[in-house]
């Protein structure tokens, strides 16, 4: 009787043998894969970021996810070079550290970056001499003010876009990867999006999603370049953030407030090229690949010009007024 299952197995036919042994392998697949997620994303410890060196650098960190990632690497025992546009909210967000973490050092650097760049970098560049900067992130980053066709984006905003995105991220990255590859140690983070790269398009935000995508291929290439100095190079793509940027005013599961992303964005660094470190997020990613791309493209369309008639209605109100 024991040998029933195997005469069984020799009488079925070649191909459903081979059919039986591929489904076998894709439940094996996705049993690691299921293990692996479960263990990156909540079992795996998160890398000492002292190791890189005493000090980090923040761009856009006086709102949202840059000024939440402050508060972490502060919490981390890391000293703050602190960038942003506006005097009176980088003195408050240092003021706001420093009365929480009180061991911590803080520079700050006036930076717009739609502005002039070169003066911008100069400044940086005067900030970080003779420190040991081993941690830079980049989140500065300028986004739509509502949905629009392509060509209803006007001339300013694709400037502003490329110029703040890709043009800045690029300098200041340029700007402190000579004092990491003299040190053999650093890493640098990249704010990337959902709507570059968890999703097949964004249509009414095709100039920003093109920046980020720019944001993830040159991380991508960087990591490449740089991993055998000793340098750690990431791109983080979120989903939905309650942030002023993206006009989403209440977290949720699926909405990640700035502290939560924050604080899962850290326990990141280190690793690997390119990240979903908000877990429901890659959540949200997984249900989106079972669905064709065309589905996908349907969705967000339909999401993209409903709050493209909001705004349209809300102009309109204002004008009545």
């Amino acid at each position: 009787m024991a040998d029933c299952p195997i005469h069984l197995l020799k009488s079925l036919p070649i191909w459903l043998l081979f059919l039986l042994a591929i489904g076998s392998l894709s439940l094996l697949k996705l049993a690691l894969n299921v293990l692996c997620w479960v263990y990156v994303n909540f079992l795996r410890p998160p890398k000492n970021l002292k190791k890189y060196g005493s000090w980090a650098l923040v761009t856009g960190s006086t709102d949202g996810i840059g000024k939440a990632y402050s508060f972490q690497l502060a919490r981390k025992g890391l000293n703050l070079i602190l960038v942003g546009r506006n005097p009176d909210k980088l003195k408050d967000v240092s003021e706001s550290i420093q009365a929480k973490y009180r061991k911590t050092q803080i520079k700050t650097v006036v930076f717009d970056l739609v502005g002039d760049l070169d003066e911008g970098i100069k400044r940086i560049g005067e900030a970080i001499e003779g420190l040991d900067v081993g941690i830079l992130v980049n989140v500065a980053g300028v986004g739509y003010p509502n949905a629009k066709y392509f060509h209803d984006v006007d001339d300013s905003l694709i400037s502003d876009l490329i110029k703040v995105n890709v043009e800045g991220t690029t300098k200041i990255t340029q700007a402190l990867l000579p004092g990491m590859l003299k040190r053999k140690k650093g890493a640098i983070i990249s704010l990337g999006s959902g709507a570059a790269n968890l999703i097949p398009s964004y249509p009414l935000y095709s100039v920003y999603a093109g920046t980020k995508t720019y944001v993830d291929q040159f991380s991508r290439c960087l990591y490449v370049e740089y991993k055998k100095s000793g340098i750690d190079v990431q791109c983080q793509v979120p989903l939905w953030v309650a942030t002023k940027m993206t006009k989403i005013r209440k977290a949720s599961f699926l909405v990640a407030s700035p502290e939560a992303y924050a604080a899962a964005a850290t326990r990141w660094i280190g690793y690997e090229p390119r990240c979903t470190p908000y877990w429901p997020h890659s959540l949200m990613k997984a249900v989106l690949s079972l669905f064709p791309e065309s589905f996908v493209d349907g969705y967000i369309l339909k999401y993209s010009l409903a709050i493209r008639k909001k705004a349209q209605q809300r102009e309109a109100a204002k004008k009545q007024e």
